[in-house]
């Protein structure tokens, strides 16, 4: 059976991990100390490492082969190790740079891996994962942007505003696999409003599969899922902290919304 392997930054919740057999291996998160005190940071897998656990779930699989979804490669240096690491397996490993974090890349790795427990080939799962990403759009709100400026997460032109964005309440996408900015506004009420109307319209009226995450402030996540709720009836919602690896860069108070449209 086809192995579905996914990192961290997916935030996947530990049951449907379970439940689908997915395997999902953490990046990196450190602390080092500065002036400021103990600061977190993130970094990637590298190439020996996935190659050791490629070759661990290429034996699960009875040599049927490895579908891997990581992190946006405008993100991470993990995409480019996993290629490395896959050339070790020619036919047997497929790499998918996902263009994004958060659930719209678990979304993926959970459409792969329910066909994979149905028996399906490796360019069956590879092309369910592939269409589920391009359905897909995260949108991040933040209470702040210190943490992804110094993460330097942001897009180039994002970032040259970040010091004009200190008041506001910006909302991030993730598009071609960088955070841009498409909104600020004064308030959460506001940023959640505009949150709303961006998915709602992107919908058109069709149900979506949606994914809540948040970064310690789960009350608000929880009142923005009510608003989501309402917007799009008829469709699934889950609500999931946000990993540690995403978390570091977005700050405290910070949620993301992963939406994979019919």
């Amino acid at each position: 059976m086809i192995r579905v392997v996914t990192d961290s930054a997916a935030g996947l919740p530990e049951d449907i991990v379970e439940e689908l057999g997915i395997c999902v291996v953490d990046l990196h998160v450190m602390e080092s100390h500065g002036k400021d005190g103990a600061e977190l940071s993130t970094s990637g897998l590298t190439a020996l490492e996935l190659a050791a656990l490629y070759g661990r779930q290429m034996e699960r699989s009875g040599d049927d082969g490895v579908l891997a979804i990581h992190l946006s490669k405008e993100l991470s240096s993990t995409w480019s190790a996993a290629v490395t690491a896959s050339g070790v397996f020619p036919n047997n490993v497929r790499v998918i740079d996902s263009g994004t974090a958060g659930m719209a890349m678990g979304a993926a790795a959970m459409a792969a891996a329910r066909l994979a427990q149905e028996g399906a080939s490796l360019d069956e799962c590879y092309a369910a994962a592939i269409n589920t990403l391009e359905r897909g759009h995260t949108l991040v709100y933040l209470s702040s942007t210190e943490e992804l400026r110094r993460s330097g997460r942001m897009s180039a032109a994002t970032a040259m505003l970040s010091t004009a964005l200190l008041a506001t309440k910006p909302i991030m996408a993730i598009q071609s696999g960088k955070l841009e900015m498409v909104g600020k506004t004064r308030t959460q009420t506001k940023a959640f409003t505009k949150l709303v109307d961006l998915v709602a319209s992107r919908a058109e009226g069709k149900p979506a599969f949606i994914a809540v995450q948040y970064n310690e402030d789960k009350v608000s996540a929880r009142r923005l899922e009510d608003l989501l709720r309402l917007a799009l009836p008829d469709s699934s919602f889950m609500l999931v902290p946000l990993t540690d690896v995403l978390a570091v860069h977005v700050g405290p108070g910070a949620i993301g919304v992963s939406a994979v449209f019919s």
